[in-house]
């Protein structure tokens, strides 16, 4: 208004929701970490705060698989939108990939394509997201599970992972906590952030409480595969006949694309329960309303799938449990930090930061804010995951960085020791 009035915009208030979820976010953390740097610094920034191999020349995705993408975007029949024929073979693709492990065969009709895991997270969060229901998450945990829960309203209940013990589920706690209201308990195995792998009887046992509760399983498992342990990745869909399980994947960790953008998710449910009671109904009707991946991707798949070379996947297995082993061996040797844990999978491992040996470190997040502004290392801090005072490393990097990144850091922690230890 004019004449120095005041006007009252009816748009000009805040949505509770997004801003909520946005304090889940990752990506809060990592902004404000990087604003600290010092970006005229003599030393290259080591990145250990993200799960992205994709720029170091040793984790470069499979030929057969940047040949499919290239055969497909030069066969020009993949530049229109998606349609339900053009991604029917990408569907059974996924569908035979899964099956592989499972102890019965899915079909297509049980798969949803997605693009990357994130917007499976977010489909599944929206379907059964509404107030009054509940779910539980671990803790640690990923913060994109929580921040889609949360962004629809649902009530999050944490169960803790238990470090002195591979970072189990703690059993009875989940049964403690669920009700009459919850619709689900969340897994992410290969596990972010712990690098825990859980065995066959441990996933047996969440599957027969889950059953017990009536509630389903929601089983992310994007770094699926990518195990260097003594425990072999076992697929909560196994458990399919006890109860009902959706699978959550993507193409992302195992082939090292994350920028590719192609997910899924997967109905485990060999009774046809999440068939009855709608739910496959309802993940219909939402993908319906997204964006699918891209077509080109789509058409890529079933031959990246079907061609990939095991020699490929083993020499990434082979790669990450040598960087598995640099870290744990090099943190071992750090006072203030220690991991309960050497990872056997996915590409982190958690760990816990005593600021009682340190001096001028009030917490994890100053703690890491220091070592970047002093030594240009990134490191996330465990209150983005629901722990304060512990740490997340990622080790999925060439060997030689991870290295002078985890030098670095020995360096900044015997420079701020506590003269009292």
């Amino acid at each position: 208004m004019e004449g120095g009035g005041s006007k009252t915009w009816r748009f000009a208030c805040s949505n509770p929701a997004v801003a909520a979820a946005g304090e889940k976010s990752i990506q809060r953390y990592l902004l404000q970490l990087h604003a600290c740097l010092d970006e005229r610094g003599p030393r290259p920034v080591i990145p250990l705060s993200h799960g992205d191999p994709s720029s170091s020349p040793s984790f470069r995705t499979a030929p057969e698989a940047e040949e499919a993408v290239v055969a497909a975007l030069r066969s020009g029949e993949y530049n229109g939108y998606s349609s339900s024929t053009m991604a029917l073979p990408a569907r059974r693709a996924v569908a035979e990939y899964l099956s592989r492990d499972l102890p019965y065969k899915l079909s297509h009709d049980d798969v949803f394509l997605t693009c990357g895991g994130t917007q499976a997270i977010e489909t599944v969060m929206s379907v059964f997201g509404q107030p009054g229901v509940n779910i539980l998450l671990p803790r640690p945990g990923y913060p994109k599970h929580e921040a889609h829960a949360v962004f629809h309203r649902m009530e999050v209940r944490h169960y803790d992972l238990h470090p002195g013990r591979g970072w189990e589920v703690d059993l009875e706690a989940v049964e403690a906590l669920a009700d009459e209201n919850t619709v689900a308990i969340m897994i992410t195995n290969p596990n972010n952030p712990c690098g825990s792998v859980y065995t066959h009887e441990h996933l047996a046992k969440i599957a027969d409480i889950a059953s017990r509760l009536g509630i389903l399983v929601i089983a992310d498992e994007v770094y699926g595969h990518l195990v260097y342990g003594s425990t072999s990745f076992v697929p909560m869909g196994v458990f399919g006949e006890t109860v009902p399980v959706i699978t959550l994947g993507a193409i992302s960790k195992r082939w090292a694309v994350p920028g590719w953008r192609l997910g899924w998710i997967a109905t485990c449910d060999p009774k046809g329960i999440l068939r009855k009671t709608k739910v496959v109904d309802s993940l219909r009707s939402f993908v319906n309303l997204i964006s699918d991946p891209a077509t080109f991707l789509q058409g890529a798949i079933p031959h990246i799938m079907k061609n990939t070379n095991d020699e490929f996947f083993s020499n990434i297995v082979r790669l990450l449990k040598e960087t598995a082993e640099i870290c744990y061996d090099e943190i071992d040797e750090i006072k203030c930090i220690t991991c309960p844990y050497k990872p056997e999978g996915s590409f982190f491992m958690m760990v816990k930061l005593d600021v009682s040996q340190l001096s001028d470190i009030s917490d994890d997040v100053d703690f890491c804010s220091k070592l970047v502004k002093e030594e240009s290392v990134v490191l996330l801090p465990g209150k983005a995951l629901g722990m304060e005072n512990w740490l997340r490393i990622t080790f999925a990097t060439e060997p030689p960085t991870l290295k002078q990144g985890l030098e670095r850091l020995k360096s900044f922690c015997r420079r701020h020791q506590s003269q009292a230890n």
